[in-house]
């Protein structure tokens, strides 16, 4: 598999997190239950659709671990921006501890793979 497979699956991933955040604010942010819905089903709709993506050139793992992550972080900042919400120390801690995690996992099954071809 090319590099740029694995670039396009950790976009497909990230696309998919940050979808899946979308979900959540619009769920927070839209007082019409009808917009309220249909906002949370498309951004479903089109973060499933990104994390399949990212499966085909992903392993389960890298596209999970990826998709969390984001989902994660651009939950957090989303609060923090449009609803105020305050982020102790602690959350930028372990978006640090987060972000490490995904760049050791990626590393190491990417290395692994490549060995065992």
């Amino acid at each position: 598999m090319a590099a740029g497979d694995h670039r396009r699956g950790y976009g497909w991933a990230l696309a998919a997190g940050i979808n899946a955040a979308l979900a959540a604010v619009a769920a927070k942010f839209f007082s019409s239950q009808i917009l309220k819905y249909g906002f949370v089903i498309c951004f479903n709709l089109i973060m499933w659709g990104c994390y399949v993506n990212s499966l085909k050139a992903l392993s389960s793992l890298q596209a999970t671990v990826t998709n969390f992550a984001a989902n994660f972080l651009s939950s957090g900042l989303a609060g923090y921006f449009l609803f105020e919400e305050r982020l102790p120390a602690r959350w930028f801690a372990g978006a640090a501890l987060i972000i490490v995690g995904v760049l050791i996992l990626s590393k190491s099954s990417v290395e692994q793979k490549s060995n065992s071809d």
